[in-house]
């Protein structure tokens, strides 16, 4: 049970790692102009964001 928990907790952290990542490409695709990439990086953020707070949640039931 332990390792599952490590596991989840790991990829809890890489996912919102790539969420600030995504979230960054957001901020310079918007500075770029370029709106249909800020637009995509600005949903791929969100969704991981949503993963990555939700799948522990839902685990943990």
């Amino acid at each position: 049970m332990t390792s599952a928990l490590f596991g989840l907790s790991i990829l809890s952290t890489a996912l919102i790692v790539l969420c600030f990542y995504f979230t960054l490409t957001f901020f310079q695709h918007i500075k770029s102009g370029d709106e249909r990439l800020a637009q995509q990086s600005k949903v791929a953020a969100v969704i991981l964001l949503a993963a990555s707070l939700l799948l522990p949640a839902f685990v943990a039931f």
